[in-house]
């Protein structure tokens, strides 16, 4: 089986599983803040496309930009459920209309918004930028907790772009040197391992 062709099938059967649950979720967010359920944001994906990422509403809904584009800590526009949402990466679920679209994998590196890829090295977006971006990777893993980390720091912004995303840009070079269908299996399965297993 190719990746797309693993990307395609678990996107809809995951869609079709997890029906239910997705409308749970959209029926607590609305009912927990007034607003969208879904957020969609901007992020680059293969090739520098900028594409649309859907997303639960975790933070309360503004028309206008509100805040920075990073989430650090207990940050006050989280919402009741948001922060439940974000703990357990429920709020990522409808990225599989992503996938199934064709804008995202099951497994690459993460989509950057573009203020965050313009810290990228020409080779970064030549490497990083070739494949679809994914709603999980290793990456993703190791920096789970990374609000919590960007909160200890006295400049959350440049921690970002000196510290993080140099590690995340390492693990994404990586991935896509090395990527198959049994890696992408086994990065899926550790994800779940992660979320719900301790």
């Amino acid at each position: 089986m190719t990746k797309r062709a693993l990307d395609i099938v678990c996107s809809f059967v995951g869609l079709i599983v997890l029906g239910p649950l997705l409308f749970a979720i959209a029926a607590v967010v609305a009912f927990d803040s007034p607003g969208p359920v879904f957020f969609r944001q901007n992020r680059v994906g293969r090739h520098g496309r900028t594409f649309r990422i859907h997303k639960f509403r975790t933070m309360r809904f503004s028309p206008l930009p509100d805040g920075p584009s990073l989430t650090v800590g207990a940050d006050p526009r989280i919402t009741r459920s948001g922060s439940f949402l974000r703990r357990y990466k429920l709020d990522e679920l409808p990225q599989l209309i992503d996938v199934l679209h064709g804008d995202m994998s099951l497994v690459g590196p993460r989509p950057e918004v573009p203020e965050y890829v313009a810290h990228f090295s020409e080779e970064d977006r030549r490497v990083v930028l070739s494949v679809r971006p994914g709603i999980t990777d290793r990456a993703s893993l190791e920096y789970r907790d990374e609000s919590a980390l960007l909160e200890n720091s006295a400049d959350p912004h440049r921690c970002y772009c000196e510290e993080i995303l140099p590690a995340k840009l390492r693990h994404y070079r990586e991935y896509v040197a090395s990527h198959n269908v049994l890696g992408d299996l086994q990065i899926i399965f550790a994800t779940l391992r992660k979320l719900f297993g301790g």
